[in-house]
């Protein structure tokens, strides 16, 4: 088996995130040679990690210049340990900071890269990756001859790895002039917890449909009600929030709307897809195109009042036929 390169970033606090774990899991399933390339402000926490993981090598490039992700300091890290390493595959997980800095690397490297992955394998002693097209509709294997060739792993397809550090380190520094930045990160703005409604570590998915925002039995719309409702499961079950096409769209069509819901919460938005281990739809028909987003959703389960609805032809585990406003309302009682 070729030679393989993990590249992970560390945290604020120097501790690898979950998507760094899930790619380590991946990197050691290839077998081989495998070294670890470090970035970020404090490195030697995550070096213990990789140590005890039985890496070869680990590279580090760090300081406070390569704290914070920029797309200048992230791809010059990653070239020069890239260019240390010498590994024919190099693997990071598709985190938003090396999906923006690693196709440059690449380019600067000659290689080639392939972004969404969701499984490697070994293949006649060559490494295959196994990714989704077409809005996740189409699965397919791919293997190239051009190297490096740098992958970047989708989260949530595999076991993160788990272990307990290592008592100590072998640590590798590369020194690498950081290129001029004119910008400067002067804090984080972030949204209070409980006003958070993307959880992708969350273990349910709750999903809100068109139905919240059309007439109920009574004949008047509400809103404010599905609101507090919606919201309230959120909070109570430390919910992610997602969302039907058909509702997010409904925001530039001039009707009724709930202000928290946007196109980052759509499911299957852009092709993505969710991999919670529980969902719960509400309101949604289960049309084929939504269904087809939930693909990696291990337990399904939807509330519905039509008995016929496309939920119930074999696309939940469970499905409710019961109204929405009535279930979720008792579900926060029972989160109380």
């Amino acid at each position: 088996m070729e030679s393989t390169l993990l590249l992970v970033h560390t945290e604020a606090d120097g501790a690898l995130a979950k998507p760094a774990l899930e790619a380590l899991t991946s990197a050691l399933a290839l077998g081989g040679e495998l070294t670890v390339g470090l970035v970020g402000g404090a490195v030697e926490a995550a070096a213990r990690i990789a140590a005890a993981a039985g890496a070869l090598r680990i590279l580090a490039v760090s300081g406070d210049e390569f704290t914070q992700p920029r797309y200048a300091t992230d791809a010059a890290a990653a070239e020069a340990i890239a260019r240390a390493a010498g590994a024919a595959i190099v693997l990071a997980p598709a985190t938003a900071r090396w999906s923006r800095a690693l196709p440059g690397a690449a380019y600067r490297l000659g290689g080639r890269i392939d972004t969404h992955a969701t499984g490697l394998a070994v293949r006649d002693g060559a490494p295959a990756v196994t990714r989704w097209f077409y809005r996740q509709r189409m699965e397919a294997v791919l293997t190239r001859t051009a190297r490096p060739w740098f992958v970047l792993l989708d989260v949530g397809c595999v076991t993160p790895w788990e272990g307990a550090p290592a008592a100590s380190a072998q640590l590798e520094t590369i020194a690498v002039a950081a290129p001029e930045s004119r910008t400067t990160v002067t804090g984080v703005q972030a949204p209070k917890a409980d006003e958070q409604t993307i959880r992708p570590d969350a273990k349910l998915l709750f999903v809100a449909g068109a139905g919240w925002t059309k007439k109920q039995p009574d004949g008047a719309v509400h809103i404010e009600e599905a609101q507090q409702l919606i919201l309230g499961a959120l909070r109570g079950a430390q919910a992610s929030l997602g969302g039907s096409k058909s509702l997010v769209d409904s925001t530039g069509e001039g009707e009724a709307v709930l202000p928290f819901m946007t196109h980052l919460n759509q499911v299957g938005q852009t092709g993505s897809t969710p991999r919670h281990q529980k969902g719960l739809s509400t309101c949604c028909h289960g049309e084929e195109p939504h269904v087809v987003g939930w693909r990696f959703v291990t337990e399904r389960r939807a509330v519905n009042l039509d008995a016929n609805c496309g939920w119930a032809r074999g696309k939940a585990d469970v499905v409710y036929v019961a109204d929405a406003f009535a279930v979720v309302r008792e579900l926060n009682r029972l989160l109380a």
